[in-house]
């Protein structure tokens, strides 16, 4: 609830400053927030604000896109603008490290092994980086690291290579079967 507070505080704000612009996307926000409390019968949780507040982001970075590719760049202006008043409110994004410390943490702690255990780990790492992170990217990372850990399990090995360590194992393997394969000639 704090999280709701604050950006009615800032509508407030706003108001006085007679900044429209801002002020018409805090609306929006507000508005967002309103019809979910209207939807689900009870007052919304920061999570659910930090949840909403990133699909709201989401949605002006596609209509962005579109905006640019329908050769609307004022449009799509407008929406970054949005998309910046909007991040005011989300917490500081995770680093690419962090992340991957994180993926790498949620795996060990979920005994991930192969592709099989995605939910598990997805379940794990999307409590930490709600809000932080855009979760498709991360669920990206997350396949990238089974996949390469199932090709590894594969060969025998028991630790989670990255994707560069498996492409080593697989060159190494190619050149020990047909050095031929790989050669620059």
């Amino acid at each position: 609830m704090a999280l709701k507070t604050d950006i009615q505080d800032d509508m407030k704000a706003a108001m006085r400053a007679g900044d429209k612009e801002r002020l018409g996307t805090i609306r929006m926000v507000l508005a967002a927030i309103k019809q979910r409390e209207v939807d689900t019968r009870e007052d919304v949780s920061d999570a659910d604000v930090l949840q909403l507040l990133e699909k709201m982001v989401k949605q002006r970075r596609e209509s962005a896109e579109q905006y640019r590719s329908g050769e609307r760049p004022e449009l799509a202006e407008r929406e970054e603008r949005e998309i910046e008043f909007i991040r005011v409110y989300l917490p500081e994004p995770l680093s690419d490290e962090d992340l991957q410390a994180l993926i790498a943490k949620a795996i060990a702690n979920a005994g991930a092994t192969s592709m099989k255990d995605m939910g598990k780990v997805m379940g794990l790492v999307k409590a930490e980086a709600q809000g932080r992170a855009d979760m498709g990217k991360v669920s990206a990372a997350v396949k990238e690291r089974l996949s390469a850990a199932g090709a590894a399990r594969h060969r025998g090995i028991r630790c989670l290579p990255t994707p560069a360590e498996v492409w080593a194992i697989v060159r190494e393997t190619w050149q020990a079967e047909s050095p031929n394969i790989l050669s620059t000639n």
